[in-house]
């Protein structure tokens, strides 16, 4: 093969075999294998910029995730990861901008992708110096950080440094911050000029600032003839400035003889292209500049052309302002409210704040199942009842046991068994499904020897919660499928929950609440907890400035007393009323259609439209409430079940003990979804479920849910009293509101029960019956019973003439009604005054 020599040598030329030794190392010898190297470096590169972009999007997500991969397993971790390329993305993305980098983890990938370009020789990256590309990501990543990580120790409130800074910036910010201090921007300025300087080639400042010019002059070129002045043209900088970026590097060199040959001779014209450039941009430099003065005169320039050009470049003018003012106000219409902003820091919990309870999984045994299987079959043999098949589906805490029965047999046959079954089976529990709703079987429910715990964390870590949709989604607990529940409060939309004491119902209500606080942001949910017992709930009052209302004159952020809670409950009704009315000027149906306008910036805060919040109100011990309020509790509390639901206030009811007295008819019927832990009677079972079997559960959690007229056995999940502490603490130590979110203040009219009294129609025991109390210093009913030997109902009566008169406090629940007369004197002024009115 004939081979093309060149005759041309410099003066630095070496002889073509020492070029030889200087080759790529022993990978490069196929040229396929360098093309495929290229492709791989180039293929990292977009993989890490993909990477980087989805961890903007949903870095916060991940973050919990990745810390639990060796709890989960990759196959779980993998299907939690929000990151769009799996774990190994979310993982690159952690580190590189997280842990190291911050957004400065970007400039990584042009160097990276241009290194792979170079390998692969694609003519269209030919031009890029990889050199120069290197230093200015090396530069930028080191100046950059230097600047965000110094700014935000200036501005330590400003929580946009967080999600740009990384623990590079940080580290440099506190060591410039601690040797130069502000002399840091002083540095920062300089060193960037410095950079400038070299990076562009700048030899005067009037390069680096090309719009500085004379205001009756300008600087051209004198235009020459000859064909190199017009092959380059140096008298713009900036042109000069950006060819210095696009300098060919030195090309890689190939092994193969033929190949090479070629190359070399390529490489050679290139050189001798490059120095004749060189040489006439020389020769175009050494070209004298002349001024030419460009005031024009008014015999050069007719009046007439000079007004029509005004005119046009006025026109123009206002048009291209006209043009921008709409595309601004387009912009800033399309721009969305975030009610997030506030609180943009917020970190939701993380389940490392629950502890892992693997060990308590149990299940059952084959031969327990048998057991039970033959016990069953012995039992409906026995009293003749015939059985074509039965099959055992395993659940956390009962096993059920589906059986069909022979043509001919009665189901009330078989529920009237249950005794009997739960005779021969040994076991408490038992509760028998005539028939199973949607399928042709009976369902026998056996308790298993060993129950299994469902951890509240590994119902946090399921598919169904993590990518739920739902508005206020709360975790009920596994079904006997071993199903994890998880429903919506918002369509719900009230709970009533019922249970019996140490059955679960406060670690229930714990539950709900847990559930909602690890979905949603503080600006996005409220909650009102009352709680008369002081201790099931007060471990939430850390929340009192992320997630918990009141009203504006409490100073507790948890209601324990009872006057308190009916002022509350006036108060939501008040808050319902007025979202009631935003709606309707809005013009929405609901809660969500409200706020996706206010979103949307279709609706005006100056005429009082805002964010609205989900407010869930939780009150415990509801029993109590009706014994000591009654009338003042039901009322509110009907009314809100029945009107409040599309303007997103919920209610969850717990009682002790549902009694028709407790939950009335009014209340009921408002609450379509009911939970019942083990009752001690099956009446309290018929009031709460309007079926018995809640008095068959085992306790510990096992309960009943009724909802959309069906009822599942479910176990609810455990969550401890020092996992909720660590919860609250974790958003407790957190920025929050300045305080509590305030609902509307409730005035009551003090008037309003001394004007119902006649008090012409004074009892002849009143003067008596008032010296009596002011001298025992003790509003009491049964006081002016036992000692004026009175009946309950005279008794109440003089209780009522005496609040009137101002002399006792109003009703206060289980407490006796506060004096308000502390002396006889002031007592007999007010008896004088009393005699005269009458």
């Amino acid at each position: 093969m004939a081979t093309v020599q060149n005759t041309y040598k410099g003066k630095n030329d070496t002889p073509s075999k020492k070029k030889r030794r200087f080759t790529l190392p022993s990978f490069s010898i196929d040229h396929r294998l360098r093309v495929a190297i290229g492709i791989l470096i180039q293929g990292i590169a977009c993989f890490l910029c993909i990477a980087f972009i989805s961890h903007f999007v949903h870095g916060r997500f991940d973050q919990g995730v990745l810390e639990s991969v060796q709890e989960l397993g990759i196959k779980n971790a993998g299907k939690l990861m929000h990151n769009w390329l799996g774990i190994v993305g979310a993982m690159a993305s952690y580190y590189f901008m997280f842990r190291w980098l911050g957004i400065t983890a970007f400039l990584i990938i042009p160097p990276l992708y241009l290194l792979g370009a170079k390998f692969t020789q694609s003519r269209f990256w030919k031009t890029w110096s990889l050199y120069r590309a290197t230093a200015f990501s090396v530069f930028g990543i080191l100046w950059v950080n230097v600047a965000l990580g110094y700014i935000a120790l200036l501005f330590p409130t400003k929580e946009l440094f967080d999600n740009l800074l990384g623990g590079v910036a940080f580290e440099l910010g506190i060591l410039f911050d601690s040797l130069l201090g502000w002399g840091t921007l002083i540095f920062l300025c300089t060193v960037l000029l410095i950079f400038i300087i070299y990076y562009f080639n700048i030899t005067s400042f009037r390069n680096l600032f090309p719009f500085i010019k004379t205001s009756s002059s300008k600087i051209e070129p004198i235009q020459k003839t000859s064909p190199l002045s017009t092959s380059t043209q140096t008298s713009n900088p900036t042109n000069a400035s950006f060819s210095r970026f696009l300098e060919p590097e030195e090309e890689l060199k190939e092994t193969d003889d033929e190949y090479k040959e070629s190359e070399e001779e390529e490489i050679e014209n290139s050189k001798h292209a490059y120095l004749n450039e060189k040489i006439y941009a020389n020769t175009s430099a050494e070209v004298p500049l002349s001024i030419v003065d460009t005031t024009v005169s008014e015999e050069d320039a007719p009046s007439k052309f000079i007004e029509e050009n005004n005119s046009t470049i006025t026109t123009n003018h206002s048009a291209l302002l006209h043009e921008n003012k709409k595309d601004l106000s387009t912009e800033n219409t399309l721009e969305d409210y975030d009610p997030k902003l506030e609180l943009s820091a917020y970190h939701y919990p993380t389940v490392d704040l629950l502890e892992v309870r693997e060990a308590l999984k149990k299940e059952v045994s084959q031969e327990e199942l048998e057991q039970n299987k033959d016990k069953i079959v012995k039992t409906l043999t026995d009293f003749k009842i015939g059985i074509s098949s039965i099959k055992a589906t395993i659940g956390p805490t009962v096993t059920l046991y589906e059986i069909v029965p022979e043509a001919g047999v009665k189901i009330s046959k078989i529920k009237n068994l249950e005794d009997d079954i739960a005779l021969s089976l040994a076991a408490l529990g038992i509760r028998i499904i005539a028939p199973i709703p949607g399928k042709g079987t009976i369902g026998i429910e056996v308790p298993n020897k060993n129950r299994e715990m469902v951890p509240f964390r590994d119902m946090l870590l399921s598919d169904k919660f993590l990518k739920s949709n739902m508005e206020l989604p709360i975790v009920l607990g596994k079904s006997i499928s071993n199903e994890a529940v998880i429903v919506d409060l918002a369509r719900m939309p009230h709970v009533l929950i019922a249970g019996a004491t140490g059955q679960g119902k406060s670690v229930g209500l714990n539950v709900l609440l847990a559930s909602l606080i690890y979905k949603k942001h503080p600006s996005q949910l409220k909650l009102v907890l009352v709680d008369p017992k002081k201790v099931e709930l007060s471990l939430f009052s850390h929340l009192e400035r992320h997630f918990l209302a009141k009203l504006p004159q409490s100073e507790e952020p948890i209601i324990t007393e009872t006057k308190k809670v009916v002022h509350t409950l006036n108060s939501l009704c008040l808050e319902m009323d007025l979202r009631y009315e935003l709606l309707k000027q809005a013009g929405t149906r609901n809660i969500k259609e409200y706020n996706d306008k206010f979103v949307k910036r279709r609706l005006n805060p100056e005429k009082g439209h805002r964010f609205l919040p989900y407010i869930v109100l939780v009150i415990d011990e509801f029993a109590d409430m009706m014994m000591t309020a009654g009338k003042e509790v039901e009322m509110p509390i009907a009314r809100l079940a029945q009107l409040a639901r599309a303007i997103g206030i919920h209610l969850v009811l717990a009682t002790q003990r549902p009694s028709v007295n407790v939950i009335t008819g009014i209340i009921k019927a408002n609450f379509p979804v009911r939970i019942s832990f083990r009752v001690t009677s099956k009446v309290d079972s018929r009031t709460i479920l309007d079926t018995g079997g809640a008095e068959q559960l085992v306790g510990q959690g096992d309960m009943l849910l009724a909802m959309n007229s069906s009822i599942i056995r479910l176990q609810c999940p455990f969550l401890d009293t020092h996992e909720i502490e660590h919860i609250c603490d974790y958003i407790g130590a957190q920025r929050g509101y300045e305080s509590a979110y305030m609902l509307p203040a409730y005035e009551e009219d003090e008037d309003d029960s001394r004007a119902e009294l006649d008090l012409g129609d004074i009892d002849p025991l009143f003067e008596e019956a008032a010296r009596l109390i002011v001298a025992h210093q003790q509003g009491s009913t049964s006081l002016i019973q036992r000692k004026l030997k009175l009946g309950y109902n005279r008794a109440g009566r003089l209780i009522d003439q005496l609040e009137a008169a101002g002399i006792v406090g109003p009703f206060e629940g289980s407490k006796a009604r506060e004096v308000l007369i502390t002396d006889e004197r002031s007592l007999e002024m007010i008896l004088r005054s009393q005699q005269e009115n009458v």
